[in-house]
């Protein structure tokens, strides 16, 4: 037997024994596969069970996974029910769609992502079920409320009018800002979502204190008051629409997650204008969120007061190092947009970064110009009412289908 035969031969040896080791015992699998939680009839196993759970594990989802991945499931059968009794179906070519956008959002093919799963654990099929679930929900929500979620021309012109400069809205928010890099947007998209789903204020103030790097973390997420019209236009009706103590959908940013909670809205009788142009620097450190490039970000705002302060400390480094923008408020990213909004004349912020994560902004805001016209349009305004209140429409009729449910765990 040669060299190459003897090998050959070792390998397959090996691979037999894997096999034995991990192919599960006709009793296992049994219990394996058995029901644990009936929905409605509906069976939920315990392998399901702990598939979800792993697959929150790799997703970094905050929580006890198991208990998580129960809720979950009880949830998805509740879905899934609603959606048969009104024939919502969708199409192979739907659900790989819809797993092609979920790896998609994490910078790799849906290949990369599988085998990413496969290695952690979380079968192919699995995947699939969580993907698919999340689009007939969508789609049965869009069809069962999509009609009454719809705002009346009043409506919208109310909303436009609220965020207007007479009506001096000033809005107290708390916020989770993650960041995003390729390697970590599958785990920060499921992140997210949970975090969306958290109740009261402390849990959310404990979700930003653990996840945030927005330098409000330190404060627990919450923010001073601020004008609303200091907000991305198409986010304000979005900021309007939630009650006290409701946290918006994740938002998707160049290189974040973002998620805001309201804690209180007044109307101050002044009125707060809108801005034709922000005038703002970014300076970029090396080296991301780590210590030294922090260290690094704190010494150099502790030596100056104004945006062009920033030139001395730029001085004989490459021209990209430094950038000063003037913008309309439409043209400037979100992420950036976001921290602006928080910041008056000569303030700092040190939540955001580039280049992947490798690159941490220091960014200043150096003056607003004020405009009476507001930025957002009529279509801009009617999405974003909508998008709110299917997702409010979503969590009460889920809440009332678990209300009547028959759910027995064994």
């Amino acid at each position: 037997m040669n060299r190459h035969t003897r090998a050959a031969t070792g390998l397959l040896a090996m691979l037999g024994l894997i096999l034995i080791a991990t192919s599960p015992r006709p009793g296992l699998a049994q219990g394996l596969f058995s029901p644990v939680i009936t929905v409605n009839g509906d069976a939920i196993t315990r392998y399901e069970l702990e598939q979800r759970a792993q697959l929150l594990r790799l997703l970094n989802a905050p929580g006890n996974h198991g208990e998580l991945a129960r809720t979950a499931l009880i949830e998805d059968r509740l879905k899934q029910q609603a959606a048969k009794a009104v024939d919502i179906e969708l199409t192979p070519e739907q659900i790989k769609a819809g797993i092609d956008e979920f790896a998609a959002r994490t910078k790799l093919s849906t290949d990369e992502v599988l085998q990413a799963l496969a290695e952690g654990g979380v079968s192919r099929q699995s995947l699939r079920d969580f993907v698919k679930m999340n689009l007939l929900w969508r789609d049965y929500i869009a069809a069962r409320f999509g009609a009454r979620a719809r705002p009346s021309d009043a409506e919208i012109d109310r909303a436009m009018s609220r965020g207007s400069a007479s009506s001096g809205i000033q809005v107290l928010l708390s916020e989770v800002i993650i960041p995003v890099t390729p390697q970590t947007a599958a785990q920060v998209g499921g992140l997210a979502e949970q975090i969306a789903q958290v109740n009261g204020y402390d849990a959310f103030s404990a979700a930003a204190t653990q996840y945030s790097a927005s330098d409000s973390r330190t404060q627990g997420g919450r923010l001073s008051w601020m004008p609303l019209s200091r907000l991305p236009a198409p986010l304000q009706p979005v900021i309007l629409g939630l009650q006290k103590g409701e946290i918006t959908a994740p938002l998707t940013l160049p290189n974040a997650v973002a998620l805001f909670q309201m804690r209180g809205i007044r109307e101050t009788g002044v009125g707060e204008p809108r801005y034709a142009a922000l005038d703002y620097a970014s300076y970029m450190i090396p080296g991301g969120r780590s210590a030294e490039a922090l260290t690094k970000a704190r010494a150099i705002s502790d030596q100056i007061d104004t945006c062009d302060d920033l030139y001395g400390i730029a001085k004989d480094q490459p021209p990209e190092v430094l950038e000063r923008k003037t913008q309309a408020p439409r043209e400037i990213p979100r992420d950036v947009a976001l921290e602006l909004a928080k910041l008056d004349t000569d303030e700092i912020s040190t939540a955001l970064t580039r280049n992947n994560g490798q690159t941490l902004v220091l960014l200043m805001l150096c003056g607003r110009t004020a405009d009476s016209v507001a930025e957002a349009s009529r279509d801009q305004i009617a999405n974003a009412l909508i998008e709110q209140r299917l997702q409010s429409f979503a969590t009460s009729h889920l809440e009332q289908l678990r209300a009547d449910a028959l759910i027995v765990e064994k």
